[in-house]
């Protein structure tokens, strides 16, 4: 079969994984098609995953019977019509035309007609299908019921916002490197170029784009200047670091950032350092040796020369082989989680999490945490923080470890933004604001 081009049969091919719950949206990043494809292939895979159970729902009521599993290309071709007919601008005669013939593509012509016929049916009878399907929650509120059950249980008056957040595409954030720049001056080169953008209202270093661009066009991007990095995200690096560079400024100070990649932390850390002058060694550590290599890539951008230190480690952060036994001043833990506060990002995790996934995570969250803690030296300190907004992770999660760790001593963060949980600080997922993030800092004690 000759190679898939068409932006609909290639949306298709990479919604397979996610539809059978065996991969993520990450194959978009290395996709084979034409340049200007390319935000279609992206807008149709994404708004397929933000809007998958009320298009699944709909795809039951045209079809007569589901399509076998060696035809789920098929399946998702039917989404991705339905996508468009619902949510998009495309003329319906486009979105019918195109996505049927586009079976031919993936070798199953047979499945025009059946294409053909669903999409019709959904253009004739669209108001009278959408209110049978909206009848069940989990297609009005574009949730699976697990999940919606789930953030009603945690967050009930936070509720509708947290929903309308995930279903809402997010901002395009930067965050600009302040050991070169500054954000008003950087924010001026923008305005210079023609791009929007606005102060984060919480990161002294973030500015949100009025509308995304093409990073590698941005300002200084290549040379270092600014990074693109959620506001939420922004927030970790100083809630760790600045207390230990107003401590002992002239002290070198050793920090690991564990579960590192793709190394926005990683750099922020080291941007903190430069900017005040400091003497640091950073070890970024990460079981995926692969996305390691966006590390090393973010390290060669942004501080190519740097006198700062640094180390880059492939290895399990529940576990100790990997570690040199010098103790470090101060250990971030960006913890493996739901991600739950970031579904408008990666909107395919409704369909990838399940409720079970979390009793596991929160599991692995912990074995991190306990081997993780021994490594700290005395009046060190560790941040842990996860982007989900699930208590089990988060809130529990901290409670637990003070609990049962006697030299753990809980520091409170001094800010205004996020909701005290008790034992941390919970930012939620605001449209045209930050994601969710849950952070809890500890300082270990003499035992």
């Amino acid at each position: 079969m000759a190679a898939v081009t068409n932006p609909r049969a290639v949306a298709a091919q990479l919604l397979v994984p996610v539809l059978a719950g065996k991969g993520s949206l990450a194959a978009l990043d290395t996709m084979q098609v034409a340049e200007r494809d390319k935000s279609l292939v992206k807008a149709l895979c994404y708004g397929v995953c933000r809007t998958l159970p009320r298009l699944e729902a709909l795809a039951a009521l045209l079809l007569s019977r589901g399509f076998k599993s060696r035809d789920t290309d098929v399946h998702a071709l039917l989404l991705v019509g339905l996508y468009q007919l619902l949510y998009m601008r495309v003329p319906s005669h486009a979105a019918v035309s195109e996505t049927a013939g586009a079976a031919r593509q993936l070798g199953k012509a047979w499945a025009t007609r059946v294409l053909n016929a669903c999409l019709r049916r959904c253009q004739r009878e669209q108001h009278a299908l959408e209110a049978q399907v909206d009848k069940k929650p989990e297609s009005q509120l574009l949730h699976p019921q697990w999940l919606h059950q789930a953030l009603h249980r945690a967050w009930p008056e936070q509720f509708n916002d947290i929903i309308a957040a995930n279903n809402t595409p997010a901002p395009m954030t930067l965050r600009v490197n302040l050991a070169r720049n500054s954000r008003e001056h950087y924010q001026q080169q923008l305005t210079t170029a023609g791009i929007e953008s606005r102060g984060c209202d919480d990161s002294p270093y973030g500015l949100t784009l009025a509308s995304a661009s093409d990073a590698t066009a941005l300002p200084g991007f290549t040379d270092g200047l600014v990074s693109v990095q959620d506001e939420a995200a922004q927030l970790a690096a100083p809630l760790l670091l600045d207390p230990l560079l107003r401590r002992s400024p002239d002290k070198p100070l050793c920090v690991l950032d564990a579960c590192s990649a793709p190394g926005g932390k990683t750099m922020h850390l080291i941007e903190l350092a430069e900017a005040a002058g400091q003497a640091l060694e950073i070890i970024a550590l990460d079981s995926d040796p692969h996305r390691l290599e966006r590390v090393r890539g973010a390290i060669e951008r942004l501080a190519p020369g740097s006198a700062i230190q640094h180390r880059v480690i492939a290895a399990d952060a529940a576990q100790q082989e990997w570690w040199d036994g010098i103790p470090f001043d101060a250990i971030l833990i960006d913890a493996p989680c739901s991600g739950t506060g970031v579904i408008r990002r990666h909107p395919d995790i409704k369909r990838l999490r399940t409720a079970r996934d979390i009793e596991q995570l929160a599991q692995l969250q912990q074995r991190i945490l306990d081997n993780l803690w021994p490594l700290l030296r005395e009046k060190g300190r560790l941040l842990y923080a996860t982007c989900s907004v699930m208590p089990q992770e988060n809130e529990a999660q901290a409670a637990a470890f003070a609990a049962r760790t006697s030299d753990a001593q809980l520091i409170a963060l001094e800010v205004e933004w996020g909701i005290a949980t008790g034992h941390g600080r919970q930012r939620l997922p605001q449209q045209d604001g930050s994601d969710g993030f849950f952070y809890a800092l500890f300082e270990k004690q003499s035992a």
